[in-house]
C-alpha cells in the first residue's frame, strides 16, 4: 500500500486550479452547521490565501480597506479544512458561541 503524503504549498499560484462556483453557495448561509469556529490569528497570518483557495463555501475573503483575510462567520459552516492546510498554524479553533 502506497505511504501518503501531505502537500504543502507555500503561495496561492503553487495550487492547482479549483472549479468553483460562487453564485449558488452565496445563498446558502451554513453557520447552523458549526460545532467550532476557526480564529484568524494576524500575528502570524502571511496573507498566503491557502485558505481561501481550500474552503469549500464563500467564507473566507479580503476585507478592506487592509486586504487581510477575513471569515465571514455567515457562510464558515466549520470543516476547519482552512486550519488543516494554512502553512504557519495561524488559524486555530474556538467552541461555537463562546
Amino acid at each position: 500500500m502506497a505511504k501518503e503524503k501531505k502537500f504543502v504549498f507555500k503561495k496561492v499560484d503553487d495550487l492547482p486550479p479549483m472549479a468553483m462556483s460562487l453564485g449558488t453557495m452565496r445563498v446558502n448561509k451554513t453557520a447552523s452547521w458549526r460545532n467550532l469556529r476557526p480564529i484568524i490569528d494576524y500575528e502570524k497570518c502571511i496573507d498566503c490565501m491557502i485558505c481561501w483557495k481550500f474552503c469549500p463555501e464563500p467564507a473566507i475573503y479580503l476585507r478592506e480597506p487592509d486586504e487581510r483575510v477575513a471569515i465571514d462567520y455567515d457562510y464558515c459552516k466549520g470543516c476547519l479544512i482552512c486550519v488543516e492546510e494554512c502553512p504557519v498554524n495561524a488559524i486555530s479553533t474556538e467552541e461555537e458561541g463562546k
